[in-house]
């Protein structure tokens, strides 16, 4: 059996006799002419007027686009913007990383997503949640929530956002406005609208946008910056792009999602034993911080009680000494760190990966697989070190029964099962 794991995947043995099903989105061939797909996108979008009759060659143009953790093909849809803006100076287009609360990339990594020519010809600015001075407040959402939103990304005159939409654990799904929020926002704005109160909400889960108060105020945020066109895809297990979903952000990202939740919802109607998950590989499995996502849709169906088993590289680290990390020793416990995030003045980086990751402790046991972390740092993040899938999965089957119910899902997150009927 492989699973997504790092830049080339993990293989490991299940054996004959065991009661397994491989859960995995449906398949989708990516497109034959994906550059040609793209024009035609542009030319013809969803909502609006075509991407370069609407922009002035004076206008000063933001382009925003997803940090390292993300695997958007940007080097393939940045072009093909810039084609339709030929008639724009570079000089007048700026691109914005929308790193949210992760750490900047560093130049070797924006050359990796931008590729050598266009990180070399235009002005790159990332986003810095923490400097209140790069930021500006842009209006309060039904909530209350402050929108604090990049100062340069709103005095441009012309703002494009690009995505690939797939499901998430807490905002339904990707894409869309998250580009401006959080992914261009200031840390107040991130930190209240992850709050607990909104992560406890039952409908802050995988594949809900409407009615979910996280989803809603990421849109309600993104359409105070006024985006001006979106540009979003959706990809296959090979990082291919099966769609694309150009035009009005609100419009686009609702046509895009539908098309993502017919190819990732799959019901189950009994939960599982024992659960063997993934992170969808490189780049979402760099570090323990994001792996929480393929434990949370692993979640979903393992039984309480049960366990699960996640494989994911964890190149960077947990990352040491980042807002996540420092959460983990300064609450010590599970229990400590789900009190410290009740508290609705507790205001911490990363509090909401955190927050989850003890939720899902309080009923589950997880296993983690990682060639890069330690031990000592698996247990720190209170996991169980796993150095061989064989070996973990047969000690379950002994705790739970040679007829254990065991779930793969090879492409972790990328896969949003549900339960049909409540056991």
């Amino acid at each position: 059996m492989n699973i997504d794991y790092g830049e080339h995947g993990l293989t490991f043995e299940i054996p004959d006799d065991a009661n397994v099903t491989v859960l995995e989105p449906t398949y989708q061939s990516a497109l034959c002419n994906t550059a040609q797909s793209l024009r035609d996108a542009l030319k013809n979008p969803i909502g609006a007027p075509p991407l370069g009759s609407m922009v002035k060659a004076s206008d000063q143009v933001a382009i925003v686009f997803s940090d390292f953790t993300r695997p958007v093909p940007i080097r393939t849809i940045i072009p093909a913007i810039l084609e339709s803006l030929s008639h724009v100076p570079d000089s007048h287009i700026i691109l914005f990383n929308a790193t949210g609360t992760h750490r900047s990339n560093t130049s070797e990594e924006l050359r990796d997503l931008l590729g050598k020519d266009i990180s070399g010809r235009f002005r790159v600015i990332q986003n810095n949640a923490s400097d209140k001075s790069s930021h500006v407040m842009a209006g309060v959402t039904n909530s209350g929530n402050d929108i604090w939103l990049h100062r340069d990304f709103l005095s441009c005159d012309y703002r494009i956002l690009t995505g690939a939409i797939e499901p998430h654990f807490f905002a339904g799904f990707s894409g869309g406005g998250k580009a401006v929020m959080p992914g261009l926002a200031g840390l107040e704005t991130i930190v209240c609208n992850h709050s607990s109160l909104n992560l406890d909400n039952p409908n802050a889960t995988w594949g809900v946008t409407h009615r979910n108060p996280i989803w809603e105020e990421i849109q309600e945020a993104a359409l105070m910056a006024h985006p001006d066109f979106l540009v979003n895809v959706s990809l296959n297990r090979d990082k291919a792009i099966t769609g694309i979903f150009a035009g009005d952000m609100s419009d686009a990202h609702a046509i895009g999602c539908e098309f993502v939740r017919n190819t990732v919802m799959i019901p189950v109607s009994e939960s599982f034993d024992i659960v063997v998950t993934s992170n969808s590989g490189y780049p979402l499995d760099r570090n323990l911080y994001q792996a929480v996502k393929g434990m949370s849709a692993a979640l979903r169906i393992v039984r309480p009680g049960g366990s699960i088993i996640i494989a994911a590289e964890c190149r960077d680290g947990i990352p040491t000494g980042s807002p996540f990390d420092n959460l983990l020793s300064l609450s010590g416990t599970p229990k400590r760190l789900l009190e410290m995030t009740d508290d609705p003045n507790f205001r911490h980086p990363e509090m909401w990966q955190a927050r989850i990751l003890s939720t899902i402790l309080r009923k589950t046991d997880i296993h983690l697989y990682s060639e890069s972390l330690t031990d000592t740092e698996i247990r720190k993040a209170w996991l169980n070190p796993c150095r061989c899938i064989n070996s973990t999965l047969s000690q379950l089957r002994k705790k739970y029964g040679k007829d254990a119910r065991i779930c793969v899902l090879p492409e972790g997150p990328l896969t949003a099962p549900y339960l049909s009927i409540s056991k």
